[in-house]
C-alpha cells in the first residue's frame, strides 16, 4: 500500500501528510500536566489524553468530530491491522470516550476493495454515522499497486461500507480532504489528482453513492491540487484552496457556485502573501475568508521543506482584497510551516491554529531536525501572534500538530500530533531516520487565574486644593512586579502606578474643589485576575486665603 518512504521526506513530514481538520472534543479525563504554554494574554497548560502505539490503536491522528456527548470519532493515518502495508498499518477510525478510554472502531485493510490511510478528519450525521476518505485503497487497478482512494460510511455497530471507489479519470484520485455534509446528506470534497486533467477534482456524492465530479481543474489559471476540504455557505456555494496553479503558480482561493461554475477568488503571487495554500479556508458569518499558506510570507525565513517563506495567516473580503494578517517566522519561539492545519475563530474573535515546526528548536534536534516541532498560537483581532504552546517531543509530549484546533465552551482548545508521543513507538523509514513515535491527541487547558483583591486609600483627606494627594492601591495576592494599576474616575483615567510589591501609587495636586469619587483598577495578567477597588471619596477643600 502507500509505504511511508513514499509520502514522508522529513523527521515530521508524517504532519505534512494530514488534512486540516480541526479535533473537536469535550472535557476529558485530564492526565498529568506536561508544561505550561507562553501565551501573555492566557495561560494554557498541555496534557495529553491518548498516546498512540501503531498496532491496535493506530499512528498519526489526522482529523476528528464530536458527537453530542462528548466522546471523540478521529482517524489515523497508519496503524491498525500491521498486515496492511506490513508493518505500518493502513489506519483506523478510533473513538475516545469522556475518560480517556481509547477505542479502535475500525481498521482498514486495503484489500477487496477496502481503503486504506485516511488522511482527513471525519463527518457526523444525526443518526450518529461517520463519513470519511482514505487517499488509497479501493480499487487497486487504479495508481495501481496503491489504489486511489476511496469515500466510506461506518455506522454505529462498526460496519464499514466503501460508498465509492475512485477511479482517477474522470472522477479523481487521492481524496486528502475531509468531507462537507448538507442538509440532505449529499456529501461534498476535493480530490488531489485525478479529474479530466489529473488536476485534481471537487465532487459530489449523493445518497444514492453516485458521484458527480462539480469541477475538474486544468491546471492553468484556475488552481491545480486542491488538498483540503472545502466549506459551504448557506446558499450552497463551495469554498476552497488550491495548493498551486492560478495567475502565478503558487495556488489559489476558489469558489464554485450551484451551478459548477468556479471563480478563482485569489492568486497568490509567492512573495509576501504567501504561497502554496494547504489547508481549508474558515468562512466568517460576513461572507470574509481565512486561511493560512504554508510557504511565503517573511521569505527571510527558511521552511523545512526548502521553499521561501514560513507562510502567512490572511483574510480574503468580499471583495477579493487580500490582507496578510501575520507571516511566521520561525524564530524567537514563533511558529512556521501551518502546512494542513486549518483556523477556529473563538467567540472572542481571535483565530486560533497551528504550525507544524519551529517553536522549541531543540525538539528532535538529536535526529538531525533543526526545525522545531511546532505550535499552537493565538492572532488578535489587531494581528499580535501569541504562542500558547510549543510542543517539545520528549517526555510523553507529542509534536507535529497537524490537524488544527477546536475552542469548546470553556475556551480550552483541542488537537492532535503526528509523531512523538511514545517514542518506542515508530510509524515508519524515513529519509533522516526512523519517526520518534506514533502521536498523541492533546488538550490545551486555560489555567485558573489567581483571584486579586484591590484596596485604595488616599492621604490626606481630606486634602486642601493644590496640595498633593497620594493614592495608594495595594493588590492581594501580589501579582509580579512592574505590572500596572489605574486610576480611574469614572471612565478617564487619572494617572497609573507601577506595582512594587504588591503596591502601587499615584499622586495628583490638580483635584478640582469638592469631591472626587476615585477607583484603582488592576487589570490582571495570564496568572492573576483582574480586580476593581471599591471607590474612595477624595474632598479637596478651597485654600484658606
Amino acid at each position: 500500500m502507500n509505504n511511508p518512504t513514499q509520502h514522508q521526506s522529513s523527521i515530521l513530514a508524517t504532519c505534512r501528510r494530514a488534512a486540516g481538520t480541526a479535533l473537536a472534543l469535550a472535557i476529558m479525563l485530564v492526565p498529568a500536566i506536561l508544561a505550561t504554554g507562553s501565551a501573555q494574554s492566557q495561560t494554557y497548560t498541555e496534557s495529553v489524553l491518548h498516546t498512540f502505539t501503531n498496532a491496535p490503536d493506530g499512528a498519526s491522528p489526522t482529523g476528528s468530530v464530536l458527537d453530542a456527548k462528548g466522546n471523540l470519532y478521529g482517524t489515523t493515518d497508519y496503524g491498525g491491522d500491521s498486515a496492511c502495508d506490513a508493518p505500518y498499518g493502513c489506519g483506523t477510525v478510533f473513538k475516545l470516550d469522556t475518560t480517556g478510554k481509547e477505542t479502535v472502531l475500525y481498521s482498514f485493510t486495503g484489500a477487496g476493495g477496502d481503503g486504506a490511510n485516511p488522511w482527513a478528519g471525519l463527518v457526523l450525521d444525526a443518526k450518529g454515522n461517520l463519513y470519511g476518505t482514505t487517499t488509497a485503497g479501493g480499487n487497486l487497478a487504479c495508481s495501481a499497486p496503491d489504489g486511489c482512494g476511496t469515500v466510506f460510511k461506518l455506522d454505529t455497530t462498526g460496519k464499514e461500507s466503501v460508498l465509492y471507489s475512485f477511479i482517477g479519470s474522470p472522477d479523481g484520485s487521492k481524496p486528502e480532504s475531509g468531507l462537507v455534509l448538507d442538509a440532505k446528506g449529499n456529501l461534498y470534497g476535493t480530490t488531489r489528482d485525478g479529474g479530466a486533467y489529473d488536476n485534481g477534482t471537487v465532487f459530489e456524492l449523493d445518497t444514492t453513492g453516485n458521484e458527480s465530479v462539480l469541477y475538474s481543474f486544468t491546471g492553468g489559471a484556475d488552481g491545480s491540487t486542491p488538498e483540503a476540504k472545502v466549506v459551504r455557505d448557506a446558499q450552497g456555494n463551495l469554498y476552497g484552496m488550491t495548493k498551486v496553479g492560478g495567475a502565478y503558480g503558487y495556488g489559489t482561493v476558489f469558489e464554485l457556485n450551484t451551478t459548477g461554475n468556479e471563480t478563482v477568488l485569489y492568486s497568490f503571487a509567492g512573495g509576501t502573501d504567501g504561497s502554496d495554500p494547504r489547508g481549508p479556508v474558515l468562512l466568517d458569518t460576513q461572507g470574509n475568508l481565512y486561511g493560512m499558506t504554508d510557504n511565503g510570507g517573511d521569505l527571510a525565513c527558511v521552511p523545512a521543506d526548502g521553499g521561501y517563506g514560513c507562510g502567512t495567516v490572511f483574510k480574503l473580503d468580499t471583495a477579493g482584497n487580500i490582507t496578510v494578517l501575520y507571516a511566521f517566522t520561525g524564530t524567537g519561539g514563533g511558529g512556521a510551516g501551518p502546512d494542513y492545519s486549518g483556523l477556529v475563530q473563538g467567540a472572542d474573535g481571535n483565530l486560533y491554529g497551528t504550525t507544524t515546526t519551529g517553536g522549541d528548536l531543540a525538539c528532535f534536534a538529536a535526529y538531525g531536525w533543526p526545525y522545531g516541532c511546532g505550535t499552537a498560537f493565538k492572532l488578535d483581532t489587531s494581528g499580535k501572534e501569541t504562542v500558547l504552546y510549543a510542543f517539545t517531543g520528549a517526555g510523553g509530549d507529542g509534536a507535529g500538530p497537524i490537524a488544527g484546533l477546536e475552542q469548546d465552551a470553556k475556551g480550552n482548545l483541542y488537537g492532535g500530533t503526528a509523531v512523538a508521543g511514545d517514542l518506542a513507538c515508530t510509524t515508519g523509514p524515513l529519509s533522516q531516520g526512523t519517526v520518534p513515535g506514533c502521536g498523541t491527541v492533546f488538550k490545551l487547558t486555560i489555567a485558573k487565574l489567581t483571584k486579586t483583591a484591590t484596596t485604595l486609600t488616599s492621604t490626606p483627606n481630606p486634602s486642601t486644593y493644590g496640595v498633593a494627594v497620594t493614592f495608594t492601591a495595594v493588590v492581594t495576592p501580589a501579582p509580579p512586579d512592574g505590572e500596572t494599576v489605574s486610576f480611574m474616575k469614572g471612565k478617564t483615567v487619572l494617572g497609573t502606578g507601577t506595582l512594587s510589591g504588591g503596591t502601587a501609587t499615584f499622586v495628583t495636586s490638580t483635584l478640582k474643589v469638592g469631591t472626587t469619587s476615585v477607583t484603582a483598577v488592576y487589570g490582571g495578567d495570564s496568572n492573576f485576575a483582574a480586580s476593581k477597588s471599591k471607590p474612595v471619596k477624595q474632598v479637596v477643600e478651597k485654600a484658606e486665603e
